[in-house]
């Protein structure tokens, strides 16, 4: 990655206006102090897409896209940081000097940029002998008018021709100029070696008379070659791939997304194939948001690229059965990813490209919006009819499909997959749930699902992650839904009724939630922490007192390394050195990090969906705003903060004394530490002003 001096980057940023930029996308109105737009990532009707001018953010709040004005231009044109960076300063006139690289690094640069250039000849050059030889048109652009290929799509997908000849492209490149070593790190020709492996000296082209689909990445670049064999040769492979180079790795290119992107960003799916024709005929046929692995297994390279523009993908599968069994572990892998997926077969025979080409554009978009399920439905009903009456494959059957299940992040989808399961095999869903919590609790299972699944609960006693017990049972009274802060604050401060009495201390102690409710409750560490960053990160240079700022306040409270949570250390750490330098943490500028998670969190900080009507201080309504009192914000979230490293050691002492063979002396030990720590925990609530819990 180019590197740009970080002064440099810090005036692209301060020079560039957010408004001007979205303004380039979508009509931006004012709504209060944001402006307000329909999303440009998404289809919706009414805007959802927030602009903090003064903060220099943005913020969708139906699909979650979020970020700062370097985000913006990343999620818009699906472009790196570097390249974001670079289209800001072409757009404001700023030159961009990038700093002097070490000469490993200058020689590295030089190597890839030589294989781009040479990938981006190559690519013209079959191009044009598809378009302008005799063979080329004869062979391969017959060929692909043979297969529906009009013009324009040829052209879009800038579609060639290797001819049939050992050197064809080799002597080409040759007197064009361009070195013989980056034809070979490309792989466009190939070194022929000796029976011992030595190098003969003789070189020649990879690809020979087939037809040549180019691969781009996100940027547009070629990085590499498909190439399919237009001879009957049971010798031949069919299809022929560039190999892996320093610009091409399989694992991290979608055929066609460059041309897709946004329209699977719009339509908000992903159509997801096997082939290069595919693509190209659905793509032709006005169904331009669909990408293919390219008859490589899916990799969670891949499913992280369709991410960026759409959490919906649906696969559109062969109907060949030994071709749909094959691809169901890629599936796995795309609902493990946090994708909704959903599947269309089409008939024995058929593929997306055979199957577009039979029945037309208008008949095939209608079979596909039709004949669309959910892959957890598809799945089940295909095991099912394949176990048929053998109970032993019948209960392996079960078992794949809730590996599936545990697979899926959200635990609402999963409650209704499994009780979809048990309908479509017929068995108890009682038994389902045990089964699969068997599933989830085993080390391996926890291994391969990422830790995404949660227990289900199954009945009195067990551990109840916000499943029934059973479709059967009758559900409690329906209440408002609390949020992560909220039932972070009733566990801090009393929400469970159960309470534990340690006799001869005279203390009270609330249990903690087991692992397995711990599993779907927000973690009231990180809940604290966040809101201590919020804080420091929105308000850094508001006065707390007379030349008292609010980053130094929080930052002399609270130790070097006050937080647990990875991420909030790390940004802590940001705040600390930034206060350091004689700068405040600013929100504006953190916002525009290098790093995703860094911009992802700044801006999940710093923006809010609802503002305060005018109307409330008008009528003269008092509403308790931090801005005017930011001490006692701070000193809130500081005592929250402690409160909450004084009850895990509770936590961690209350433990102890669950350990068998303890001494009198060591019990009342611990025993004497609960008593301190809940004579101070009981402070601390005091000081919040907080209501003390029965007993204590």
């Amino acid at each position: 990655m180019a590197r740009i001096p970080k002064e440099l980057v810090d005036h692209i940023i301060q020079t560039a206006d957010i408004v001007e930029v979205v303004g380039d996308f979508v009509q931006l109105k004012r709504k209060g102090q944001n402006l307000w737009a329909p999303c440009p990532f998404h289809n919706e009707k009414s805007p959802s897409f927030s602009v903090n001018p003064a903060k220099s953010l943005y913020k969708c709040f139906g699909c979650g896209k979020a970020g700062g004005v370097v985000q913006f231009v990343m999620d818009v044109e699906g472009t790196s940081y570097v390249e974001a960076l670079k289209y800001l300063a072409k757009k404001y006139a700023i030159t961009i000097e990038e700093e002097e690289k070490t000469p490993q690094q200058q020689l590295e640069q030089n190597e890839r940029d030589s294989q781009f250039i040479v990938s981006d000849w190559a690519k013209n050059h079959y191009h044009k002998l598809l378009l302008n030889s005799e063979e080329g048109m004869s062979i391969g652009y017959g060929y692909l008018k043979e297969r529906g290929l009009n013009l324009s799509t040829i052209q879009q997908f800038e579609l060639g021709y290797s001819l049939d000849s050992w050197d064809d492209l080799l002597k080409a490149a040759e007197t064009a100029g361009y070195e013989k070593k980056y034809l070979e790190k490309t792989g466009l020709t190939v070194t022929k070696t000796d029976d011992q492996g030595h190098d003969t000296g003789r070189r020649y082209d990879r690809f020979r008379g087939r037809v040549m689909f180019p691969i781009h990445n996100i940027s547009g670049r070629v990085v590499g070659f498909g190439a399919r064999t237009l001879k009957r040769d049971d010798k031949m492979a069919k299809y022929l791939n560039s190999p892996e180079s320093d610009i091409y790795h399989k694992s991290d290119v979608l055929y066609g997304l460059f041309q897709a992107r946004q329209a699977i960003r719009t339509q908000e799916v992903c159509y997801l194939v096997e082939g290069y024709l595919d693509v190209l005929s659905l793509y032709q046929g006005g169904i331009k948001n669909v990408v293919a692995s390219s008859g490589t297994s899916l990799t969670e390279g891949q499913i992280r690229l369709i991410k960026r523009y759409s959490d919906n993908v649906t696969v559109l599968y062969d109907g060949d059965a030994a071709g749909i069994k094959a691809s169901l572990r890629g599936t796995d892998l795309l609902l493990e990813g946090g994708l909704n997926v959903r599947v269309v077969l089409f008939p024995d025979g058929d593929d997306p490209d055979s199957y577009i080409r039979k029945v037309g554009d208008k008949r095939f978009t209608d079979y596909i919006e039709n004949q669309s399920q959910d892959f957890i439905s598809f799945k089940t009903t295909l095991v099912a009819r394949e176990a048929s009456n053998d109970p032993v494959k019948k209960a392996e059957a079960i078992r794949d499909v809730l590996h599936s299940i545990a697979k899926v992040p959200d635990a609402i989808k999963r409650q209704v997959f499994l009780q979809q399961t048990s309908a479509t095999f017929g068995i108890d869903e009682q038994v389902l749930i045990t089964e699969y919590n068997k599933l989830v609790k085993s080390p391996a299972a926890k291994q391969s699902s990422g830790g995404n699944a949660g227990n289900y609960g199954n009945g009195a006693g067990s551990a109840n992650t916000g499943y029934p017990p059973s479709s059967s049972s009758r559900p409690a009274p329906a209440a408002r839904p609390m949020s992560d802060e909220e039932e972070a604050e009733m566990l801090m401060y009393g929400g469970h009724e159960a309470t534990v009495e340690i006799l001869g201390a005279g203390v009270s102690y609330q249990p903690t939630p087991s692992d397995a409710e711990k599993e779907d409750l927000p973690d009231m560490l990180q809940v604290c922490e966040r809101e201590v960053l919020r804080l420091l990160v929105l308000y850094s240079s508001l006065e707390v007192e007379t030349e008292v700022s609010v980053a130094a306040y929080l930052l002399n409270q609270l130790e070097d390394a006050p937080f647990k949570t990875p991420l909030f250390a790390e940004m802590w750490e940001i705040c600390r050195q930034e206060l350091l330098a004689g700068r405040f943490p600013d929100a504006r500028m953190l916002a525009q990090n290098e790093r995703a998670d860094i911009r992802s969190l700044i801006t999940d900080l710093a923006t809010e969906r609802y503002e305060l009507s005018p109307n409330w201080r008008t009528k003269e309504i008092y509403v308790f705003n931090e801005v005017d009192m930011p001490k006692l914000a701070c000193d809130n979230a500081v005592l929250r903060l402690n409160k909450v490293h004084v009850q895990r050691e509770l936590d961690r002492a209350m433990e102890r004394l669950r350990v068998p063979g303890l001494d009198d002396a060591e019990m009342f030990e611990i025993l004497g530490q609960i008593k301190n720590l809940k004579q101070l925990d009981n402070q601390l609530a005091g000081m919040l002003g907080t209501v003390i819990p029965r007993g204590a």
